[in-house]
């Protein structure tokens, strides 16, 4: 390996630091720093009230923060404790469902909502699901 620089070489370093052109700084460990067009919030291991207070301030700190698309990821309910129990409402005791019809029937989050990924929620092998957010105006 040679130490000595081409001409080239040379000549790209100078217009490169004479010019405005800028870097990212890839040392930035705070996402709230750059601009995220996606964020991931898994809620699993949470209680239906813990998940639905987790969701919608996490909706409301992307929306603030123009985030476009939230994925949620709430498990497929396969191990809730909650189908041995025939006096719950299966459907509703598993984040899968309850989710995203809390977030549908909260008309202040709904504001900030251009949809939700209704498909994948009704998937049987998705536990997963996406909300799109419009921009703040």
């Amino acid at each position: 390996m040679t130490n000595k620089l081409s001409d080239k070489d040379k000549k790209d370093w100078k217009n490169f630091v004479e010019s405005s052109e800028k870097l990212d700084n890839k040392d930035i460990d705070n996402l709230d720093q750059l601009k995220v067009s996606e964020k991931i919030i898994d809620l699993h291991g949470y209680s239906l009230d813990e998940a639905n207070k987790k969701i919608e301030n996490f909706i409301e700190s992307c929306y603030s923060k123009k985030v476009k698309k939230i994925n949620v990821i709430t498990g497929k309910g396969m191990r809730s404790k909650n189908l041995e129990d025939p006096y719950q409402s299966i459907d509703m005791s598993i984040l899968k469902y309850s989710v995203p019809e809390y977030i549908k029937n909260n008309n202040e989050l709904m504001k900030k909502i251009i949809r939700i990924d209704f498909d994948s929620v009704n998937s049987p092998s998705k536990g997963s699901f996406d909300i799109f957010l419009k921009s703040i105006k």
